[in-house]
């Protein structure tokens, strides 16, 4: 165990972009890997809220993530999310690295959206983004959103005004026009990211334009979700794989439970995007839950980066 690798969150931003993050899962894909395959999460309900276990195991490497969801550490100045990532060697499964768990989660969950929304918007005009949310996901979304496509205009959407401010301060610095926004701000949007911690509906989907594209990462639980079923129907529907969403997608699942969509209207997985699936004129919808083999990826990349290989 003296060998162990420690990673913070600092050292993982030094050693991976988020740009480079996203190529990473893109080439997880390309190489064949199928995300239908994965381990299913596991949650387990505690008085301060749920642990969730993620195991994988691909190629050289296996991992598991341990994390806590405490949705009442905000109100006490700490991280909703907490955790940590441990690393093996995929032949012996020796330890080779621990990481911060919550930072891990903080560079792979954008880097999934980024590369949806490489595929899913188009790349030859700046792109109009509203976005919800005021954590830090919400910072990480700004930047590997901005890693993948120009924009001409943020719109922060937050539960109060000071979070929203803040971050369109924090996009300004970066040289995007922001301000703080309201819901109806979908109307005109190019792109809608939701990462929040809403269970109900953020905004009327029926405002969305024909040609947007909406990413929705926020929740993995059955019964919450951060759009309506007036966007999921309208849209084209994409997922990190189907197996995941039909278990932990409330942004699916409810309008099933409906009756407003079936199965079938799930039209394509992250993998289909990558390897050269179009999307329709319809707006498009890519909902998130997160995937072990995501944390995998990123965690294998931070360490051979780290040890100096490629």
């Amino acid at each position: 165990m003296s060998d162990l690798l420690l990673l913070d969150g600092p050292a993982m931003t030094r050693l991976l972009t988020p740009a480079a993050t996203a190529d990473v899962l893109a080439e997880v894909l390309r190489a064949g890997f199928d995300p239908e395959t994965a381990p299913p999460r596991t949650a387990v309900p505690v008085p301060a809220g749920e642990l969730l276990l993620m195991p994988a195991a691909s190629g050289a490497y296996a991992g598991v993530k341990i994390a806590g969801v405490a949705p009442g550490n905000p109100a006490l100045g700490l991280p909703r999310v907490t955790g940590s990532y441990l690393l093996l060697d995929g032949a012996d499964l020796r330890p080779l690295a621990l990481l911060d768990g919550a930072a891990l989660t903080e560079l792979r969950t954008p880097a999934v959206s980024a590369l949806a929304v490489r595929r899913l918007t188009p790349d030859d005009r700046p792109l109009r983004l509203v976005l919800f949310g005021t954590g830090p996901q919400a910072y990480g979304h700004l930047e590997a959103v901005l890693a993948a496509r120009e924009l001409a205009e943020v719109v922060v959407v937050g539960r109060g005004p000071i979070g929203a401010r803040a971050l369109a301060g924090y996009a300004r610095t970066l040289d995007v026009p922001a301000r703080a926004g309201t819901p109806d701000d979908v109307d005109g949007a190019d792109l809608v990211v939701c990462c929040t911690t809403a269970r109900e509906p953020l905004f009327d989907g029926a405002l969305v334009p024909p040609g947007a594209t909406v990413v929705a990462v926020g929740s993995h639980e059955p019964t919450a979700r951060e759009t309506d079923t007036a966007l999921v129907t309208r849209a084209e529907v994409y997922v990190e794989a189907r197996s995941a969403a039909l278990r932990e997608a409330g942004d699916l699942l409810l309008p099933m439970a409906e009756g407003a969509i079936g199965e079938d209207h799930v039209a394509g997985t992250l993998a289909d995007l990558v390897n050269g699936r179009a999307p329709s004129g319809r707006p498009r919808f890519f909902k998130s839950v997160g995937m072990a083999w995501e944390d995998l990826a990123v965690a294998s990349a931070l360490y051979r980066t780290a040890r100096g290989g490629s």
